[in-house]
């Protein structure tokens, strides 16, 4: 077996991603302030984060259900297409971005707002491409079908 089929990535960009865009954002608004504020933007920025997070559980609760891993450099052994992966190829990522953008509004941190859309092109870019060869080679038609049903984000 091959590498690209035993597991897609070596190191898992995904959460490394996340943690490290928001310690940036938060270390630069510091440095150099980027607030904004409207009238109810942080109960906005908390629900924000309440769907993400429930996003993310519902997704591990269907991938523990199909006895197949979270860790998105591990390789699967389940082709996951019930719960939120219903809506999106990738609902994690689709809830780390809302999680950054409910943090934005959150702490009215403006970086945190400009930084959610270069996760998800990064995400894109050291993530979803290898985890998608990977899936391609492990279940292929079935996979292929999925992903003519299913879009990648939302």
């Amino acid at each position: 077996m091959n590498a690209r089929r035993n597991r897609p990535n070596v190191i898992p960009w995904p959460p490394i991603l996340i943690a490290g865009l928001i310690a940036l954002g938060f270390i630069l608004n510091i440095v150099f302030p980027l607030g904004f504020g409207v009238p109810g933007m942080r109960v906005a920025g908390g629900l924000v984060i309440m769907a993400a997070l429930s996003i993310d559980l519902w997704a591990m609760k269907t991938l523990n259900d199909g006895s197949t891993t979270i860790l998105p450099h591990r390789g699967s052994s389940y082709l996951v297409t019930q719960g939120p992966f219903r809506y999106s190829r990738n609902p994690i990522y689709v809830a780390n971005i809302m999680l950054m953008v409910g943090l934005s509004l959150f702490f009215a941190n403006g970086w945190l707002l400009l930084l959610a859309p270069v996760n998800g092109i990064l995400t894109q870019a050291l993530a979803i491409k290898r985890e998608e060869s990977h899936l391609i080679a492990l279940f292929g038609y079935d996979y292929e079908a999925y992903c003519r049903r299913v879009r990648r984000w939302i």
